[in-house]
């Protein structure tokens, strides 16, 4: 049980990687045979996985047909950043003076990697994620921390789908432009201030600008 349970875990980072890298694309169709045959394995972990990921709304299971790459709207990536803004922003504004000289020393540490230009487009990526859980992380709200780091995950697909290949790998990233402005703020308590920068930092996804929706809308 315990062998088909860590191949389980094999074929689905397997298959989220194929997603990541765009082996498999937004609309593409899994087939659990042809998958059985590549990891040469029985039915069970294969299909374990695949439920798995339906579950997380990456694949749509098609009867008697396949698992379709669930494709991720620019409407999509408008919710998740909206989201990402509430959640961000609620615990910086209730718990952000739990977060110390260190911790913040280490968050400047993280952002000059951010700022790195000579990094291709998921290094980038890996390291604005970095700052972003870190920051909730140091603010001590475990499951605001867990919230975040699965919408990063889907974030990352929308990442893949809509921008893989479209850099040159020694291109500078000014999407994480307003992080060092977020650090100034939060060390002087100017949480308003720090939240405008993060509602900046958040909308500047990948170099497109996605503005919260109107309330009501």
């Amino acid at each position: 049980m315990k062998n088909e349970t860590s191949l389980k875990d094999t074929i689905y980072s397997a298959i989220m990687d194929g997603i990541f890298s765009m082996e498999y694309r937004p609309g593409d169709i899994l087939n659990e045979k042809k998958l059985v045959e590549r990891y040469n394995c029985s039915k069970s972990p294969v299909r374990e996985a695949l439920i798995e990921l339906c579950n997380e709304n990456v694949l749509r299971s098609i009867p008697r047909y396949g698992y379709e790459v669930v494709r991720l709207t620019a409407e999509d990536i408008a919710e998740m950043i909206e989201f990402r803004l509430i959640l961000e922003g609620g615990v910086l504004r209730e718990r952000y003076w739990r977060i110390t000289p260190s911790q913040f020393k280490r968050l400047e540490e993280i952002n000059d990697k951010c700022e790195l230009e000579n990094v291709d487009a998921w290094t980038h990526w890996e390291y604005n994620t970095e700052f972003h859980i870190r920051l909730i992380g140091y603010c001590g709200s475990n499951y605001a921390l867990e919230e975040l780091t699965r919408c990063m995950s889907r974030l990352k697909r929308a990442y893949a789908q809509f921008y893989w290949g479209k850099w040159d790998d020694g291109i500078p990233h000014t999407d994480t432009r307003n992080h060092v402005k977020i650090i100034e703020c939060l060390r002087g308590g100017d949480i308003d201030g720090a939240l405008c920068y993060l509602k900046d930092d958040l909308s500047d996804f990948g170099g497109l600008k996605y503005e919260p929706r109107p309330a009501g809308s």
